[in-house]
């Protein structure tokens, strides 16, 4: 017995075994060849890649901001501050090769470009900004100035 009807592509499976591989993808055949073909190469090499996923923390010595990049290569990042203290994060992650005979049955993995910018606070360093890469995962420590602490100086009242 199906619990999806048939209408739904034709497929049939069980949506409360969690081992059934047979998954509905409602969009599967949306994207086709034929359909991408008349989608400029600029617009079909646009992708979820260029959102990509930054985590902005404060500390109270640094701003840390870490972003996942699977699969490039520090190489392939750009880690700049621009005037008036805009933290800059780019990259580009290039298109697999593609040979003749192969046949794709899914691409869900992007390329492209990705770029994001980030106001700086007042009190950010950005003469000791530092960056490193471990694992696909960006790590770009941004160090805080010291608090000021308003002197407070003691008044000899008179009289």
């Amino acid at each position: 017995m199906s619990l999806i009807p048939s209408f739904f592509g034709g497929r049939r499976t069980n949506v409360f075994d969690p081992l059934s591989l047979d998954i509905w993808d409602p969009f599967d055949g949306f994207f086709n060849t034929s359909a991408v073909a008349n989608v400029p190469a600029s617009a079909q090499e646009t992708s979820a890649f260029v959102n990509a996923r930054i985590d902005w923390k404060e500390t109270p010595e640094a701003h840390v901001f870490k972003a996942d990049l699977p699969g490039l290569k520090k190489e392939e990042v750009k880690v700049e501050v621009e005037e008036g203290k805009i933290l800059k994060i780019s990259g580009e992650r290039s298109k697999e090769h593609e040979e003749k005979n192969d046949k794709w049955h899914r691409i869900e993995r992007s390329s492209g470009k990705f770029l994001r910018k980030f106001r700086l606070p007042e009190n950010a360093k950005i003469d000791q900004v530092q960056a490193s890469m471990e694992n696909g995962v960006l790590t770009v420590t941004v160090p805080k100035e010291e608090e000021k602490k308003p002197e407070v100086k003691a008044i000899q009242i008179s009289g």
